[in-house]
């Protein structure tokens, strides 16, 4: 076992310190983490860290409030590297199958030709290729409300029918 150093600081010394502020740090953490355990791990992190840093706590304005600065940051950290260690594990599922791009196409296609001519390009002109309603307008030769008009038309017809199996 090893005997950890109290330093004293202006009349404070560690041990108290950590008497005082230690029940409510672990109550803090509980509420944070849902987990005692790890609530419990992050506040001996955090008194840790402070401790190390004891011999320069005068120059801290509020010590309780670092040591509760420090304990949320490290679960900050902690819960960052949990999220990158899970997107590690469970990669997205990609489909592999070159035919599902095929089916996903001429299912599109399908529903397209449903549409009336003009419907059809309204709708491939702001959805798909992104133009504005001006611009749409303006290579139809047709005005801007008549493109949102004919696209909110085939969406209708498109919800209305769903997708062709």
């Amino acid at each position: 076992m090893v005997r950890l150093r109290v330093a004293k600081e202006d009349g404070l010394d560690f041990a108290a310190f950590f008497a005082d502020e230690h029940g409510g740090l672990l109550k803090l953490l509980y509420f944070v983490t849902g987990n005692r355990a790890d609530a419990a791990e992050l506040m001996q992190d955090a008194f840790l860290k402070v401790w190390e840093r004891w011999d320069r706590i005068e120059r801290i304005d509020d010590p309780r409030a670092y040591l509760f600065r420090v304990a949320l940051n490290g679960s900050r950290m902690r819960a960052r590297a949990a999220r990158r260690a899970a997107r590690r594990l469970v990669a997205p599922v990609s489909s592999s199958d070159p035919y599902d791009e095929i089916d996903l196409r001429e299912d599109v296609r399908g529903m397209l030709r449903s549409l009336a001519p003009r419907q059809r390009a309204a709708l491939v002109l702001l959805d798909m290729y992104g133009y504005g309603s001006q611009e749409a307008a303006r290579i139809m030769g047709i005005r801007p409300s008549t493109v949102r008009a004919l696209a909110t038309q085939g969406r209708a017809v498109l919800r209305e029918g769903g997708p062709h199996d």
